[in-house]
C-alpha cells in the first residue's frame, strides 16, 4: 500500500469527478443527437431527459464494468496514486482535444488508454492484466460493428412490418418509439461509462490502503460517479451533436429509433459482460447501419472516416498523455 495524505486523496477523488462530468459533456451526444435533430425534444428538455437517464442506471444496472476497470486492465496492487493522476489526466486531455474538435472519440477508451500509458510507464508491461485490457481492445472494434449490423437490420425488419401502413401513422408510432429507445440508451450510458470512473476511485482508495476488506466499489463513489456525469450530461456537448446528429447521415424518427434500439442492446450485453466498451463507438456505427440500409450513398463516408481515425489514435495518444504526466510526478 502507498501512503497518501488525506487532501492529496480528495484532491484525487475530485479529479476523477472532474473526469466524470466531462465524459458526461463529451458524450452527451451520445443519448440525445437523434432526438435533437429529429426534433423529437429541444435541446434543453433532451439534455435533462439524458440526465435522468443516466442517473437512473443507479438502479438498474450491476457494477461489474467498475470492477473490470478497477482490476482488470492494470494490476490493482501495482496502482500507486500517480499512476491514477496520470491515468486521468492523460484522458481529459484527449476529451478536451476532441470536444474544442468535435470529434465523437470515445472517453472510455481515452481513459483505458490514460490508465495503460500510466501503469506501464510505473511498472512496465509486466503490470498489464491481459484479460481485462484483451476483451475492451476488441471491444473496440466488435462492438460498432454489432452496432451496425443490429441497427441495419432493425430498419430493414421494421419497415416491412410497417409496409402497409399509413405514413403519417407510422411515424406517429416510430416517434414514440424513439423517445423510449433514447431513454433506454441513456441509461445504458450512464451504466457503462459512469462505472469507469467508479473503478478508478476504488482502485485508488485499495491502493492508499482507504478500503477496508476486500477490493469492491463503495457506495458513496457509486452514487457520486452518477451524479457527476448527469451533471455533464447537462452541460451538453452541442459541436459533437452536430457531428453524430446531422453529419453522418440523416436522421428520422424511424431511423433514431432502430439506431437508439440497436445501441442500447449491445451497451446493455456489454455492460452484463464487465466490459467497458465506447458508447460513442456503439451509436456511431448504428447511426451509419440506420443510413446504410437506406442506401449506402446516404452516409457521408468521409465524415465516418475521420471518426474512425479519431477512434485509432485515441488509447495511444491517452497513454503517451498519460505515461507523461505520470513522469512528470516522479520528478516532484
Amino acid at each position: 500500500m502507498h501512503e497518501l495524505a488525506y487532501p492529496l486523496l480528495v484532491g484525487l477523488v475530485a479529479l476523477a469527478l472532474a473526469f466524470d462530468f466531462l465524459n458526461g459533456l463529451h458524450d452527451a451526444a451520445n443519448s440525445i443527437a437523434t432526438v435533437v435533430s429529429t426534433r423529437l425534444l429541444p435541446p434543453l428538455a433532451a439534455v435533462l431527459f439524458a440526465a435522468a437517464g443516466n442517473f437512473a442506471a443507479y438502479w438498474i444496472v450491476g457494477l461489474h464494468v467498475a470492477e473490470t476497470v478497477g482490476k482488470g486492465i492494470i494490476d490493482k496492487d501495482v496502482v500507486t496514486p500517480s499512476v491514477v493522476f496520470g491515468a486521468l489526466v492523460g484522458a481529459m486531455f484527449w476529451n478536451v482535444v476532441t470536444w474544442i474538435k468535435g470529434i465523437p472519440s470515445s472517453s472510455s477508451h481515452a481513459l483505458i488508454g490514460g490508465l495503460l500509458g500510466a501503469g506501464i510507464a510505473h511498472a512496465g508491461f509486466g503490470a498489464v492484466e491481459s484479460s481485462g485490457t484483451t476483451k475492451t481492445l476488441l471491444a473496440i472494434v466488435i462492438s460498432p460493428l454489432i452496432g451496425f449490423v443490429l441497427a441495419m437490420a432493425l430498419m430493414l425488419l421494421t419497415a416491412w412490418l410497417f409496409r402497409g401502413f399509413n405514413p403519417r401513422r407510422a411515424d406517429g408510432v416510430f416517434k414514440t418509439l424513439h423517445l423510449f429507445s433514447s431513454a433506454a440508451y441513456s441509461i445504458s450510458h450512464g451504466g457503462n461509462d459512469a462505472q469507469k470512473t467508479m473503478g478508478i476511485i476504488a482502485v485508488l482508495l485499495y491502493s492508499t490502503g482507504h478500503m477496508k476488506g476486500a477490493f469492491h466499489v463503495p457506495e458513496w463513489t457509486v452514487i457520486a460517479c452518477y451524479t457527476a456525469m448527469a451533471l455533464g450530461t447537462l452541460s451538453g456537448g452541442w459541436r459533437i451533436i452536430r457531428t453524430m446528429g446531422s453529419k453522418l447521415t440523416k436522421l428520422n424518427h424511424h431511423s433514431g429509433f432502430c439506431a437508439s434500439t440497436a445501441g442500447s442492446i449491445v451497451v446493455f450485453g456489454a455492460s452484463a459482460l464487465g466490459v467497458p466498451v465506447s458508447t460513442t463507438h456503439v451509436i456511431t456505427g448504428a447511426i451509419v447501419g440506420t443510413g446504410t440500409a437506406r442506401r449506402a450513398t446516404s452516409v457521408r463516408w468521409s465524415v465516418a472516416a475521420n471518426v474512425v481515425a479519431a477512434w485509432i489514435i485515441t488509447i495511444p495518444a491517452s497513454a503517451a498523455v498519460g505515461a507523461l504526466f505520470y513522469t512528470l510526478t516522479r520528478m516532484f
